[in-house]
This record gives C-alpha cells, structure tokens and sequence, in this order.
C-alpha cells in the first residue's frame, strides 16, 4: 500500500482520485457550514469522472454483482486507509448518508429547475461514488459563484418526451418507466435520460453512452 502523506492537502485527495478514475466533486468544513451527521474536520465528495468507465470495465467487479457499488467500495476504502479518511456511500441502507444534503451544502451542486441535481462541472450527469471524511480541515477551493441554472434558458424542462422530469411536478415515475417500456423509450435506455443530457454543462462529465446505458438498465430492468 502507498505510504500515507504526511499532511493530506486538497490536491493530494484530487489526484489520488483521479488516477482511480474520480473526481472531486465537491467538499466542506462542517464547522462552517452546518450539513447533517458532520459536525468537524473535512468533508470530501467524489464522483464518476471521465475516466471511471475504462476503469470500472477492467476492475475485478466488473463481471460481479452490482460492479460499480462494489468497485466503489473496495477503491474509495482503499483511499481512506491511504489517507487516513473515513469513508461514506450513498448505498448499503437504510439508514443512507445524506448524499443530497452535503452535495447542497458544498456549494457545488443545486437544485434544478426539474428537481435534479445539477453540478457546476458535470451538469446533470451526476454519480456520486463515495466521500471521505477528514478528523482535521483540509483547505478547500471557494464553491461556485451561484447555481449555473440562474443564466440558462432550461432545455431540461423540455426535453423528456412524456414530462416526466418538468417544472411543475418535478419527477413523474410512472410516466417515466412506462415510456422506457416502449420503442421510442429505447433512445433513453441507450444513451441516457434526454432531460440530464440536455443540460448544457452534462458534456463536462465525459459520460459513455456505454456508462448511461449500465445505468439505465439497473434502473429499469426489461
């Protein structure tokens, strides 16, 4: 096992991400900012980045069970005994971790106007992989100035074919399943929800239609 550094920066956690195939997408001092279960030290959220799908695709877990959470929880636990971290997950509930509160409270992530969440760097693609938690306080970057959906004309409530993700009820489940069982629902089921897609800031997350395809097919299974 690589040796741990002796004073953990935030740009040691970016690169030891990135040559796992994350990303940082975010981080927070509890003390700071008041976000559920923290309440000290140094809250770092990680993410799939451009580089996870090759990645994941020569794992171990790729021909497994569940490969991305369980890739997800052999390598970011690697990297918090590494960094001498705590690890969380947004999987393995209930009780889960309040993925959703942190990502908010990092200042890097917003409500969209169709009720996702929407991140300054990978739009609407977003899969948060795991944190890691720090006892001290790491020096984190500034969050971003506002939410990027302040300036933009919103193709995401327009774009689904059946309404499902829109600005007035938000998300409609059934409307969403019951077009993805459909012929015309197979553009979703190949390439990714039309909605997150059409996010102008999603291009940044690099996403694999190979990668949107796992993802829709775990999510609606034929």
């Amino acid at each position: 096992m690589t040796e741990r550094p002796s004073a953990i920066t935030y740009e040691i956690v970016e690169e030891t991400a990135r040559q796992a195939g994350l990303i940082v997408m975010g981080a927070l001092h509890p003390r700071v900012t008041v976000a559920k279960q923290l309440d000290s030290g140094s809250l770092i959220l990680l993410g799939a980045g451009p580089g996870f799908w090759p990645v994941l695709k020569a794992a171990p877990e790729w021909r497994g069970r569940d490969p991305v959470d369980q890739w997800s929880l052999r390598v970011i636990g690697q990297m918090a005994q590494q960094l001498g971290a705590q690890a969380h997950f947004p999987f393995g509930g209930p009780p889960y971790a309040p993925f959703i509160d942190w990502a908010l409270k990092s200042g890097r992530t917003f409500s969209s106007p169709v009720g996702a969440l929407v991140h300054d760097t990978v739009g609407m693609m977003i899969s948060f992989r795991g944190a890691l938690q720090f006892a001290d306080e790491v020096a984190i970057p500034p969050a971003s100035a506002g939410s990027p959906c302040i300036a933009c004309p919103a193709p995401c409530t327009q774009a689904c074919p059946v309404g499902a993700l829109n600005d007035q009820s938000f998300y409609n489940v059934e409307a969403c399943h019951g077009h993805l069982s459909t012929p015309e629902g197979q553009t979703c089921m190949t390439g990714g929800c039309l909605a997150r897609l059409s996010c102008p800031l999603s291009a940044g997350a690099g996403r694999d239609p190979e990668q949107s395809e796992h993802h829709m097919r775990a999510f609606h299974p034929s």
